[in-house]
Parts: C-alpha cells; structure tokens; sequence
C-alpha cells in the first residue's frame, strides 16, 4: 500500500476541527433500552482455568454475557497479588481475536487486571484467533463486519458488540480482585471506537484511552478514506443507491462523535497523521467533542494506522498511573 503523507486536513486545522454530527433525538433512550434488554438475560460470569506455561501472573479464561445474553468470551490476566486492583479492560481491533492465553502481559506486569474481551464473530483476519460467535444473521452485506445488519440500528452488528462492551464492565465489577472504583477501558482502532461506547454507556468506566479510534464521524470517513474496512460502507452503497440515507442514519447511533459527546471521564486519545485506514480528521472530530474536562491526544506526525505502538502504550501507561 503506497503511503500518502499527511492523509487529511493539517493539524492546526485538526486542532480546531469539530463539525456537526447528526445525533438520533432517541440516541440515549435507544442505548437505555439495549442495555436493559440485554441485563434482564445475563448470567454471572465464569472464570476458568487455563493450559499455559506463564507462571509469574494468572491467566484465566473468561464468558461473559453479552448482547441478548450471548455468552462472550475473553481472558483475565493479573498479577499474583493480594487486595483489590484497578482494572483496565481492552478490545481488540478489527478482525482480530483474544488469541492465547498469555499472550497479552503489559497491563499485569504494570499492576493491572488486565480484562480482554474477544469480538463475537471476528478473529480469523490476523493474531491467534478468537473463540466468540456471532449467533445473530444479517440480510445481505459487504463482505466484512461494516454493512451487517446496517438497514436498521436495531440489528446493526455493532449494535451487539457495543452492548457487550458495556456488559463486560458490569461483570469486572462482580470480582472480588477488583476495585470497582477503578475501572479504565481502552483498545487501538476499532477497540479504540468500541472503548469510545463503552466509555459513554457505562457510568463506572473512571479513564478511557482509544488509540487511533475506529468508528468515527461515518459520514466523512465513508466519503473520504481510501482504504478498508470504511469501505465496504461504499461498496454497499454503491449497489444500495436507495439506502444512502437509512444507512446513516443508523450509523448515527454508533458514531465515536456522538458516544465522544457523552463521555466525562478523563480521556487520551491518539492519532497518526499519516492514517490511510482511520482518517485523523475523525479522530479529532471525536476528541473536539468530548464532554471530558480532562482530555488529551497524543499526535504521531509521520506514522499512519499503526500509531505510536508501544511508545503510545508508555505514555497510556504513566497517564493512567496518575488518574487511578
């Protein structure tokens, strides 16, 4: 893939870059009622144990219920240390999967639980693969996660993977390793945008951290971005000439902006101004609208999706120290 430098507006410009983002009249009544429904089905979460050679922390296998009281899988992995520990929850980007036990050790290894929810129906795009299906049908859709059931946000896919990112933050609460008080969520591209909803929808969530954020300002992001997944939207569209407008306004009840303007947690966000995958303009029209007084973004002038990488991690990591 050939790199275009400096993929959108400059960065004085992104600084100040806030446009209005159509916001459903019924957007909190409708995410009220998802997460109502989805509660009245849920079971308490299960821990379990697990086959690896790690030692020095403790890996455990995670089910949740998610969307529909869909059982959801992840892992637990913290360190061997009695008391109550603040948590930081993490999902995953597109297409990838929780992968094998152990293999994600920076939080732990920082004092953290570490809670990473595997996406229902991803996992076979790249990493070590995931074990959460995707029990609910689409009608027909691009090839890829982005068009399924888009004709209604009732049966959007991300309709359900957002309810299990909130349902998630209500188990962490359940366990008695975890000090409730200091819950934290974050995730790189589309685990920053599901961190971005979890944030808004779950009152408990005390810092959020989205990295090179997913899932944001649709509109522009559909119409601007030259590369996957934003375009599978296109491709739909350019066969659904019909449907412009119907899929919008759907996507209007999952848009990072919108979550963004609803979320009064300490934030850091990044972005990578060389993005071709997430455009930084979205990012910053997120980040222009959060709700949060205590707010920052971290900016990667010559990287594109992949961001800051570990160096962000640091930063996330010594950010956070101060905060819970």
């Amino acid at each position: 893939m050939s790199r275009v430098p400096l993929t959108d507006l400059p960065l004085e410009e992104l600084r100040s870059f806030r446009p209005d983002v159509a916001c459903p009249d019924d957007f909190d009544e409708f995410w009220a009622r998802t997460l109502s429904e989805s509660r009245a089905l849920a079971a308490p979460p299960a821990l379990g144990e697990v086959d690896t050679p790690i030692s020095e922390v403790i890996v455990e296998d995670l089910t949740f219920s998610g969307f529909g009281g869909d059982p959801i899988r992840g892992w637990v992995t913290r360190p061997r240390r009695e008391g109550r520990l603040p948590v930081v929850v993490e999902y995953i980007g597109y297409g990838g999967g929780r992968g094998i036990p152990g293999e994600h050790l920076g939080w732990a290894a920082a004092g953290y639980v570490h809670v990473l929810m595997d996406t229902r129906g991803q996992g076979a795009s790249w990493g070590s693969g995931g074990a959460t299906p995707d029990p609910h049908g689409s009608d027909g859709a691009t090839p890829g996660y982005m068009t399924r059931g888009i004709g209604s946000p009732e049966t959007y896919y991300y309709r359900r993977v957002f309810t299990d990112a909130a349902l998630l933050i209500d188990a962490v609460q359940r366990f008695d390793f975890v000090d409730a008080e200091r819950i934290a969520v974050t995730g790189a591209s589309q685990g920053g945008g599901i961190s971005l909803a979890a944030a808004a929808l779950h009152p408990a969530v005390r810092a959020v951290m989205p990295d090179v954020p997913y899932l944001c300002h649709f509109r522009r992001s559909v119409e601007r971005t030259p590369t996957h997944p934003f375009r599978e939207i296109e491709r739909y569209l350019a066969v659904h000439r019909d449907r412009v407008e119907a899929v919008f306004d759907t996507l209007s009840y999952f848009d990072g902006v919108n979550f963004a303007r609803r979320i009064t947690a300490p934030a850091l966000l990044s972005v990578g101004l060389m993005d071709e995958v997430v455009l930084p303009s979205s990012i910053f029209a997120a980040y222009n609208h959060l709700a949060a007084g205590d707010a920052e973004i971290e900016v990667y002038p010559f990287n594109g999706h992949e961001g800051g990488q570990i160096a962000q991690w640091v930063r996330q990591a010594g950010w956070l120290a101060e905060r819970l």
